[in-house]
């Protein structure tokens, strides 16, 4: 079902130092605070652990539009050298400004915890690129999502008449982990209580070599969803690429919400290029529309893609170990006007677990849609 308002480069594999898990417990630089940074282990989650950025089989070319941004000249740096300068302020500060930010936290991961979302202003700088470098993880510490972009709030500055499509802001994330982000306390209108870690909508967002752990969403509702990340109105209907990311990874670290265990989106199209999504869950419960007696929700253990004319393509991506309640343990792709296209090429799915309604293993998916299915591996 559909809102109202819906009308150059080589690939660098950064490296997220695991062996580092150990010697970081030791470890402690900073302040024990919500708005401080820490080197040490985050309650939830330790961020020198955990499964690297992407699927390390995956080999499909990356278009230059998936590119990582240019961070070169950076409009802001985050810290001055030391973990303790990496504060939560500091960032939301240089997400507000907007334009290239990078980080200078010292030579070890670094954990910056937020008490708030950072914010994308509409009327910043229009290209905001956010690389980590691999070492830092920006958390929720389990209370907060973790960044929010909405062309249509006017909170954040409308700078025009058709909010739902602008092309701007721009807004790459690259090189991060982001973990425990939570958007079950903000409220369901526009299904805001979606996008654990990211809530986009209008402009572009792009992910490029990032790792969702533990992030999650309202955990019922028939159409609300995306642990990671939830998606609107992107900028004349262009793609919302995805590149080497992982989204949960290990039993332990997979994202949960009601619909779209990785991610969610009403009438975005999607471009995921050799990816990881595993362990990932939907744990809503009577579908959408919701059945009788049942809040709604629980399909797309991994991807959940509804909407009208769109394209999920999917190329070098593993789905597995992600589980469902209702539809789509892998995929639920529904497009409501039967003009959506499915495209997976070179990726494999297997052990995804719940659910009914197949047209394919672990895809939910009207018998009609346009499928392209080269190269895929059901195990």
């Amino acid at each position: 079902m559909l809102p109202e308002f819906i009308p150059r480069f080589t690939m660098i594999k950064l490296r997220f130092y695991p062996a580092l898990a150990f010697l970081l417990l030791l470890q402690n630089f900073g302040c024990d605070h919500g708005t401080e940074s820490r080197a040490i282990v985050d309650p939830h989650t330790d961020p020198a652990d955990g499964p690297p950025a992407g699927n390390p089989n995956g080999n499909c070319p990356i278009p230059s539009d998936a590119a990582p941004g240019d961070v070169t000249n950076a409009d802001r740096v985050v810290g001055t050298g030391t973990p303790g300068s990496c504060t939560a302020d500091a960032f939301i500060s240089a997400v507000a400004h907007g334009g290239k930010i990078t980080f200078a936290c010292g030579p070890n991961p670094t954990v910056i915890t937020l008490n708030r979302p950072a914010k994308v202003f509409n009327d910043s700088l229009p290209d905001i690129v956010i690389d980590g470098g691999g070492l830092i993880t920006l958390s929720g510490g389990g209370a907060t999502r973790i960044l929010y972009m909405n062309t249509c709030d006017s909170n954040e500055h409308w700078t025009t008449p058709h909010c739902q499509d602008q092309d701007s802001p721009r807004l790459t994330v690259q090189n991060l982990t982001f973990v425990d982000g939570n958007s079950q306390n903000e409220p369901a209108t526009d299904n805001r209580d979606g996008g654990g870690a990211i809530w986009a909508r209008g402009g572009r967002l792009k992910v490029v070599h990032c790792r969702f752990f533990k992030n999650v969403c309202a955990k019922l509702g028939p159409d609300v969803g995306g642990a990671a990340i939830r998606a609107f109105s992107q900028s004349q209907g262009l793609p919302l690429y995805i590149v080497n990311s992982t989204f949960g990874g290990a039993d332990s670290l997979g994202n949960v919400g009601a619909n779209g265990g990785g991610i969610s989106s009403i009438s975005v199209s999607w471009t995921l290029i050799n990816c990881l999504f595993a362990y990932n869950q939907a744990v809503g419960n009577g579908g959408n529309p919701a059945d009788k007696n049942t809040p709604g929700g629980g399909s797309g253990g991994a991807i959940y893609n509804d909407g009208e004319t769109m394209t999920l393509s999917l190329c070098g991506t593993v789905l597995e170990h992600n589980q469902v309640n209702a539809y789509g343990s892998g995929i639920f792709f529904i497009s409501n006007s039967h003009t959506g296209t499915l495209q997976i090429k070179n990726s494999t799915l297997r052990n995804n677990s719940g659910g009914s309604w197949y047209a394919m293993p672990g895809i939910s998916m009207h018998p009609d849609t346009k499928v392209d299915t080269a190269g895929l591996v059901f195990q």
